[in-house]
């Protein structure tokens, strides 16, 4: 006898987002769907605009990932506008983009992930001296560790326990099956959880000093970066390499050893492949070390059906989206540039239950070739793998050698998760070679930070970058100097994608498939797979449809 069970919504997470599953009579998901719950509708506000304001405009997409779709836009922009933007202007855009994976990673970890590998209440029961010798294990020098520190964590968390005002801790599954880390591991991590509240700000600082504010930053243009003053000022350049000292001792002596103490107690669900998904691997490539995008921080490529051994180049021209199991017209595969968001509401039954094999969901279906794809930190990290990267697969390979574990492993949510923060400090290694870059071409005479350009009376752009959440693509078509036409596939569209026409489960859905729950009513299971993808509905769905009488509910039928 098979049960229904609908988490709504999923918290922790930006946006809002529900998923129904189906468990069997053993308690294994045997089918799964994920709805997204708001509609966006900007790319629809957007026509008829100038092309050069599209990008202060899709940051508001997301009231996170802001810097990302202004990036995107204007990328787009300049290949429709066929220009190019001086060498200083690519490197202040990584030096943003940068500061945005540390804050955005550690943020997510910590603040979104970690509850669902960390048991709270057990924190409570841990001995501090060994909590200290767990730590060192695990770092030579770990972040803010001391016997005294873990009381003091201790008695703070006592205090949210007897006020009854538990914040982010308040509904937890607190003592549930799933989790496995004894409560010494739980403490370490917990304090760690309270620290990043404050480190989490450093990057958000970081990107601020040459994107003008946070979020919602104002420096890009087309053309490159108005943040001129900033740029030239040995003194702001001096704030950001100090801040970016500080957090990334953090990510060296906090998450990096937390990843590998949690993996050491959560392996065997790496060995099983939980959480594994469509087994396609997606990536644009992000972070341009030359002017002609020929160089990569993370390289663009496809991996399909695990195969690591062979590499695909990607093929702008495969990528569609469609909407046959979305709230929009039309069902038909449409690429980017011809793409349609016309609203097609039809809802749920009337037991709030979905209506077979209809329309669920306000995310369309990205396909690649006509394949779910999942896109994100894995994705980038399995495409250079595959390709032979010889930084990251030393990161890979040295990791899975710390915890004993096959690169197979790395195709499950704990796979997923230990990407990101391993991405997190190849990432952060790179950022002072990028200011080193900037110094050089200051000092050499180079001030230039913008290329003049004009709008074109008709053309065509598209900007494929990739932020912390995965592939990120904008596509423009201009006619008459305005936006003609706008569209935008974000990574959570990837990753949340409900069914395509040939009955195909995007990647949340596949990934939970033959997920047991240990208790049926606290689905742990399902939130960790999910968190480990860092889901953005926002950026999917902005406009609240005003016949939705209920988006907020969890039940288990």
């Amino acid at each position: 006898m098979t049960k229904r069970i609908i988490v709504d919504p999923i918290t922790r997470i930006e946006g809002h987002l529900r998923i129904e599953v189906e468990v069997d009579g053993d308690n294994t998901i045997r089918d799964a769907w994920s709805s997204i719950t708001l509609w966006r509708g900007i790319e629809t506000i957007l026509k008829g605009r100038d092309p050069r304001d599209a990008g202060l405009m899709v940051q508001r997409f997301c009231g996170v990932c802001t810097y990302a779709h202004y990036e995107a836009s204007i990328l787009a922009c300049e290949d429709a506008f066929k220009v190019k933007p001086p060498p200083n202007a690519r490197i202040v855009r990584n030096l943003i983009n940068g500061a945005q994976y540390l804050t955005d990673h550690i943020m997510h970890f910590y603040h979104l992930h970690g509850l669902d590998w960390v048991d709270i209440v057990s924190a409570l029961k841990a001995n501090p001296k060994k909590a200290v010798e767990m730590a060192q294990a695990y770092s030579p020098n770990p972040y803010n560790c001391s016997e005294t520190h873990y009381k003091a964590v201790q008695e703070r968390l006592t205090k949210f326990v007897q006020s009854g005002r538990l914040g982010p801790f308040a509904n937890g599954y607190w003592g549930n099956p799933s989790f496995k880390l004894p409560p010494e591991a739980n403490l370490v991590i917990v304090s760690h959880y309270l620290d990043a509240l404050q480190v989490s700000k450093i990057g958000a600082q970081m990107m601020a000093i040459f994107g003008g504010k946070n979020p919602h930053p104002q420096t890009l243009v087309v053309g490159g970066i108005s943040s001129v003053m900033d740029t030239l000022d040995a003194h702001r350049i001096g704030e950001y390499l100090f801040r970016l000292k500080e957090i990334k001792a953090f990510v060296e002596t906090a998450y990096l050893p937390d990843v590998l103490l949690a993996a050491t107690y959560y392996k065997g669900e790496g060995l099983k492949g939980i959480g594994g998904g469509v087994k396609n691997y997606l990536a644009y490539g992000g972070f341009p070390l030359d002017d002609d995008w020929n160089r990569l921080l993370f390289p663009r490529g496809v991996v399909k059906g695990r195969d690591l051994a062979k590499p695909l180049k990607l093929d702008e021209a495969k990528i569609t989206e469609e909407a046959t199991h979305a709230w929009y017209k039309g069902s038909e595969p449409q690429h980017p540039y011809k793409g349609t968001t016309e609203p097609e509401y039809t809802g749920y039954d009337q037991k709030g239950n979905l209506k077979g094999a209809e329309k669920y969901s306000w995310c369309k279906a990205p396909r690649y070739d006509s394949e779910p794809y999942e896109v994100g930190p894995l994705a980038r990290f399995l495409v250079a793998y595959a390709q032979g990267h010889k930084e990251i697969t030393g990161l890979v390979n040295s990791t899975l050698k710390a915890t004993g574990l096959p690169a197979t492993a790395l195709f499950s949510t704990l796979g997923r998760t230990a990407a990101r923060a391993l991405e997190t400090k190849y990432v952060g290694d790179h950022i002072e070679e990028w200011v080193n870059e900037l110094v050089a071409n200051l000092k050499a005479g180079d001030t230039r930070t913008w290329t003049r350009c004009d709008v074109p009376e008709k053309g065509e752009g598209r900007g494929l970058t990739e932020p912390p959440r995965g592939a990120l693509g904008h596509w423009i078509r201009i006619e008459n100097k305005v936006i003609a036409n706008y569209q935008a596939v974000v990574p959570s569209t990837w990753n949340c994608s409900p069914r395509d026409k040939a009955g195909k489960r995007g990647p949340y859905e596949e990934s939970l498939i033959g997920t047991k729950l240990a208790k049926v009513d606290q689905p742990l299971e399902i939130l960790r797979t999910i968190h480990s993808f860092d889901p953005c509905m926002a950026c999917a769905v902005h406009i609240i449809d005003p016949k939705t009488d209920t988006i907020r509910q969890f039940k288990v039928s």
